[in-house]
């Protein structure tokens, strides 16, 4: 059988798949199984830091790989260890849960948010605000946290306590936070929603009231983290201080791991016990991280917000585009009179793959993609929209 009818036999039917069946690629450059070559502009969606098979990151798994592959987390390892005093040195954070996914780093948050709410507030104190059009994962408390009807559907009952606000209405958070809320969990920029980044003010406002009331400032930094935007986390372009951090995606540069951290204020919240994984900080996918942390330097940082306004610019005086979103690397174009699916399709045909978020082209490519590749892949785009 050919590899597309194993998996549609065998694998749940839950991925609108795309017709290449991929078998290599090296860089920003993917090659199917016929051998035609694709510039990446999705990056797993916003996994692939340093690109498909990046030397740096090979050799640090493949290290790591002939040493100890895994270890039961009652015991202590190197990577781990290190990987959470250097995220803790770049970003302020205490402490560091490790977990395997998005959805689980934000799983840690929650429990962090209600944990501290009973600890502070007594046992009533467990609600949590998020906004509209928001993304925080798959699992039931995750998924219910999502701001989003279309998936609030077919999966209820749903985990109690989530209250959903407007996005950039300040006075629509605040109606909602009261003494029973213990956090308010906020994406810098709303990626599966559209790639809409959050103003600033509001960002100011929510954060201010977090401050006034003792809530918990959660922030998602599943996809905005890592480099992504041209700051090591999001929330550093807005100037504000999160109590609770999760991230996910491309910190472990390919392979899965999940990072939730915690500030001054919640650093002893979790205690023995009442949390836990069995695979979360595994020292393979730690030491991959370690590579991919030690070279987001703020040259390349800078780089990544130059190849932003790149595309931004370019796409912007494209006809047919009616507007572009995002921070860095972590690009939405709005096409006026295209569906974004279609345009999706028409660009893998010809040779380059970009992603799609609700009614948006979305862009996400390595935040190393040389500018010739890069510039290649635009022009292509470009040319596909304005036919």
């Amino acid at each position: 059988m050919h590899i597309q009818e194993i998996d549609k036999t065998y694998v749940a039917n839950t991925y609108d798949r795309y017709e290449p069946v991929f078998v290599s690629g090296k860089g920003s450059l993917v090659y199917d199984d016929t051998g035609k070559e694709y510039i990446d502009l999705a990056s797993g969606i916003a996994v692939n830091c340093f690109g498909v098979a990046d030397d740096a990151w090979i050799a640090a798994v493949t290290a790591q790989l002939g040493k100890l592959q895994h270890l039961c987390n009652k015991y202590y390892t190197a990577p781990q260890a290190m990987l959470a005093q250097k995220l803790c040195e770049r970003t302020g954070m205490k402490k560091v849960f490790f977990a395997n996914s998005g959805a689980e780093a934000n799983e840690c948050l929650i429990k962090v948010a209600r944990k501290y709410g009973h600890d502070h507030h007594g046992a009533n104190c467990s609600n949590i605000i998020t906004l509209t059009n928001s993304f925080h994962g798959r699992t039931m408390a995750t998924l219910t946290a999502c701001g989003q009807e279309a998936m609030h559907k077919d999966f209820g009952p749903f985990v109690p306590g989530f209250l959903y606000a407007e996005a950039n209405d300040f006075a629509s958070v605040a109606a909602l936070a009261d003494e029973n809320t213990c956090g308010i969990l906020m994406e810098m920029v709303q990626g599966e929603g559209g790639v809409n980044a959050l103003d600033a003010e509001f960002v100011h406002q929510v954060a201010a009231l977090c401050k006034q009331k003792d809530i918990l400032l959660l922030v998602d930094e599943v996809q905005t983290g890592n480099g992504r935007t041209g700051k090591l986390y999001a929330y550093m372009h807005f100037g504000v201080e999160p109590d609770v951090v999760s991230t996910a995606k491309g910190i472990g540069g390919g392979l899965p791991l999940g990072v939730c951290m915690m500030g001054a204020k919640t650093a002893d919240t979790l205690t023995a016990g009442t949390h836990g994984s069995t695979f979360g900080g595994n020292p393979v996918c730690c030491a991959g991280a370690l590579s991919i942390l030690d070279r987001l330097d703020d040259k390349l940082l800078a780089d990544v917000a130059r190849k932003g306004d790149f595309i931004k610019e370019t796409l912007s005086a494209c006809k047919g585009v009616s507007g572009v979103s995002g921070m860095g690397l972590m690009i939405g174009v709005a096409l006026a009179d295209k569906k974004a699916s279609d345009v999706a399709h028409v660009c893998l045909d010809a040779g380059v793959m970009v992603m799609t978020a609700k009614d948006k082209l979305r862009i996400l490519p390595a935040l190393n993609i040389p500018d010739e590749l890069l510039k290649k892949a635009i022009d292509i785009m470009k040319g596909i929209i304005e036919a």
